[in-house]
């Protein structure tokens, strides 16, 4: 049995074959971030030895991540500790928001649609907002023009804050005429989001990790190390395919939409690896005064609810 998760295990590998810095991202938020956010840079190494990441690449890797603002790093004698930056923490807890706890509710037909200035702005600034706006599940309209028919309002007022963009910035909510065709709606639906290439990514990441359910599901005894890397590759995969979903009500989304089971899927495998790989991660981590702290209790509500570590 363990011969064939270690096969299951490569096989993701393969399939998945993650970049250096983007598995670190997923670690440093699925891992790090509510043990505190910090940690040595020698133990986060270690910690991510079995995901194939040698010393040398993850060096590399967090100092871009610095430089692009995801990381601080301070020194303390020899040693180098790394932790996320306020701008790096909000970007975190945006994302985890929509891959922890997000919760379909009944749409109410209007739609918000952020219209920025962008007249006198270059074009990589310009580029900036759409990606930013993208992240956080918004189309664009036209130049200039985001649209979402139900958008995190907190995460939203706070992008545009980050974006230093608010002043030249208008949102407007409202629904269309009654007594129209919805397929004007449906065509905007269309040229603001790829949803059919989102369902493939979905369709794919079942077909990646159900094996690996129905293997880890009739194993008894499950390996730390083993948990940590499954459930790295699982966040890793699932946040590959859920950042670049807008989040849409139920009622704008195809038939037998594949997010809805893969979400089913990653929580009941999460569910299962966590608290093994929250032993692992306890072992491993150190920052400048010890053993990284215990979890944030907001940890355990992740998935609407998980088993604390024995």
């Amino acid at each position: 049995m363990n011969r064939r998760i270690d096969d299951i295990v490569s096989q993701i590998f393969e399939r998945l074959r993650p970049k250096a810095k983007s598995l670190i991202i997923t670690v440093y938020g699925d891992a790090i971030l509510h043990h505190g956010g910090s940690a040595w840079l020698g133990s986060v190494i270690k910690l991510v030895e079995p995901l194939a990441l040698n010393e040398r690449i993850v060096r590399t890797s967090v100092f871009r991540l610095s430089k692009e603002e995801w990381l601080s790093s301070s020194q303390i004698g020899r040693r180098s500790y790394y932790r996320l930056t306020d701008l790096g923490r909000r970007r975190f807890e945006a994302a985890n928001s929509r891959i922890y706890f997000h919760v379909s509710r009944p749409w109410d037909g209007r739609w918000t649609l952020v219209v920025a200035n962008t007249a006198d702005l270059d074009a990589e600034k310009r580029d900036i907002i759409r990606r930013n706006f993208g992240w956080i599940g918004f189309g664009q309209l036209a130049s200039g023009v985001m649209i979402h028919p139900d958008p995190d309002r907190g995460v939203m007022r706070q992008a545009l804050a980050d974006l230093e963009v608010g002043d030249r910035t208008m949102v407007m909510t409202g629904g269309p005429e009654a007594g129209f065709s919805t397929a004007a709606q449906d065509a905007m639906i269309h040229n603001c989001w790829d949803l059919e290439r989102l369902a493939q990514d979905y369709s794919e990441f079942l077909d990646i990790f159900r094996p690996l359910w129905q293997a880890l599901s009739a194993n008894g005894g499950l390996d730390p190390q083993l948990c940590f890397v499954v459930r790295t590759l699982l966040m890793h995969g699932y946040r590959r395919a859920l950042l670049r979903d807008p989040m849409l009500p139920e009622e704008l989304l195809p038939a037998n939409w594949p997010g809805t089971s893969a979400r089913l899927l990653c929580r009941n495998l999460y569910r299962l690896v966590q608290a093994a790989a929250e032993t692992h991660v306890m072992s491993v981590l150190e920052t400048a005064e010890g053993p990284v702290p215990e979890a944030h209790p907001s940890y355990y509500t992740r998935f609407g609810g998980l088993q604390t570590a024995d």
